[in-house]
């Protein structure tokens, strides 16, 4: 038998889509912060949009917020903002 598997409750969905926003923020800021660019980049920006969500939820959680058109799957494991939730716009 199987054991039924209790969906994300929704303070765990929010706490998931917060923690989501602030590692993005960080990952961008810490990209933005470099010191050197590469000679071959002509100084443009390289923006990161998509990261591993915080290994301390569930990956339910994280689909849960697919479903609700919060996040988009990029594949490889690494999701990103929906164009509608997006920090940077």
């Amino acid at each position: 038998m199987s054991v039924p598997v209790e969906p994300p409750s929704k303070e765990q969905i929010k706490a998931a889509f917060k923690a989501f926003k602030k590692r993005l923020k960080l990952a961008q800021l810490g990209e933005d912060s470099t010191l050197s660019r590469s000679p071959t980049t002509a100084g443009r920006r390289l923006d990161i949009v998509a990261i591993e969500p915080p290994s301390q939820f569930l990956k339910a959680v994280w689909n849960e917020l697919v479903k609700q058109g919060k996040l988009k799957k990029a594949g490889h494991g690494l999701y990103e903002l929906a164009a509608e939730c997006g920090i940077r716009q």
